[in-house]
């Protein structure tokens, strides 16, 4: 990681491809720790689309049974604390983590069609998480956006840091007519201006559509019929896949882009002052967090429908979030040693495994929810939601360390690693 902020040029592989990250180099603690607390908290945002219909993680009334929050408090505390920040950090780490992967590269004679082999492998894991096991995927974003990323890597880090908070700005503003403009044209004044009847007429066919298909959904998954939900997701929700492109451009790219430069300005390895670390953290967090709070608010105060709890998620909140997921990088960097050696291992151990983890959470809450397991999709409501999301939590910080303490990577890390560079390696230490 060279000074002046230029990346190291990339070159043409002369010799066969050999192994870029067990090369003994000293891990960044930091990176693995908020990788941790990023993957758990990824799964409190969506564990009520795992045990409820897709419609019920932005709108309460989406649930099958109440949803134990008459107040819709814990929506707002989720809502605040939870949505959008834990996968911002999870995109940031991996912006961050895709220019350490090329450091490593660019040190043993290796060039970018190392990373672009590594993006499309995992571009099919996350095609196989989409389709097989749950619809809420992030790995085809982030392939896809990886994709476009691999031209900005030898961007200066100014550069990179420029682009993407201009491109993340620019998203948020591009996306909000979209966000926002179906709760303008059906429930304010502005309806009359927007198309009046019709249009109002035609969201409510849209909304009644998405109802539909989650109820749908739901009986296929009730019903334990996975080969009925297999097919239904691939027949109705394949066009999902370009929303994942729409969000590579207006949110994954700009964040990946924001990760790297932090990175090479020395953000996650002890090259920016604690202090600093700690000033800004909180200035991001409590600025971005005040604003959300509004946003909860007003969303609340709109009666929480259908196009307004929209509007809140994906219109107004991308702005003010951006500080949060930046300064929540600062202070989990600057308190990582406030975790103490019991839980901070645990969670660094969590964040070295988080693929694993990752898709592992996806692939063990399958059964707990589908009719051929334990059949409790839909049954549960927030409350309960929360107990299974605490209780996957303990799983995953009981195995990591043991784990890795026996191996060298978590599974499908080892597996990723494998298929990168086409060559079986020693998973035992």
């Amino acid at each position: 990681m060279m000074d002046n902020g230029v990346a190291t040029p990339d070159t043409r592989e002369t010799g066969p491809v050999v192994p870029v990250s067990a090369s003994g180099k000293t891990r960044i603690a930091s990176l693995d720790f908020i990788r941790g607390i990023a993957v758990m908290g990824i799964l409190a945002a969506n564990i009520v689309a795992f045990g409820q219909p897709m419609t019920a993680y932005m709108w309460p009334d989406g649930f099958l049974v109440p949803a134990g929050d008459p107040d819709d408090v814990m929506w707002a505390i989720q809502f605040v604390l939870v949505d959008g920040k834990m996968r911002g950090l999870f995109t940031l780490l991996f912006g961050a983590g895709m220019y350490l992967f090329m450091e490593k590269a660019w040190a043993k004679g290796a060039g970018r069609g190392l990373q672009a082999r590594r993006l499309f492998w995992l571009l099919l894991f996350g095609a196989v998480h989409f389709f097989l096991i749950w619809q809420g995927d992030i790995l085809v974003s982030y392939a896809l956006a990886g994709f476009i990323a691999l031209g900005c890597l030898k961007w200066r880090a100014k550069t990179q840091l420029i682009i993407g908070i201009l491109g993340y700005i620019s998203g948020a503003i591009l996306a909000l007519p979209a966000m926002a403009g179906p709760y303008l044209a059906s429930e304010t004044q502005f309806a009359e201006a927007m198309g009046g009847s019709e249009t109002i007429e035609m969201l409510e066919e849209g909304k009644q559509a998405e109802i539909d298909d989650a109820m749908e959904e739901a009986a296929l998954i009730q019903s334990g019929d996975y080969g009925g939900y297999v097919s239904h997701v691939a027949a109705q929700h394949s066009s999902n896949l370009a929303f994942y492109l729409f969000l590579a451009f207006t949110e994954t790219i700009p964040l990946m882009l924001i990760g790297m430069a932090l990175y090479r300005r020395g953000l996650f390895d002890g090259g920016i002052a604690r202090g600093r670390l700690l000033t800004w953290g909180w200035i991001g967090v409590i600025a971005g967090s005040a604003l959300t709070v509004l946003i909860a608010f007003w969303t609340i105060e709109t009666g929480m429908t259908y196009y307004g709890t929209l509007a809140g998620f994906m219109g107004f909140s991308p702005l003010p979030r951006l500080p949060v997921i930046v300064g929540l990088a600062a202070l989990l960097t600057a308190y990582l040693t406030a975790a103490g050696h019991f839980l901070g291992d645990r969670i660094t151990a969590a964040g070295r495994a988080a693929f694993t983890n990752y898709l592992g959470t996806s692939i063990v809450l399958l059964p707990v929810f589908h009719g051929w397991g334990l059949g409790l999709f839909g049954e549960l409501d927030r409350p309960q939601l929360y107990l299974v999301m605490l209780a996957v939590w303990v799983l995953i910080l009981l195995w990591s360390k043991p784990w890795l303490e026996r191996f060298r990577y978590g599974p499908l890390e080892w597996l990723w690693r494998c298929l990168t560079y086409g060559k079986l390696f020693p998973i035992r230490r």
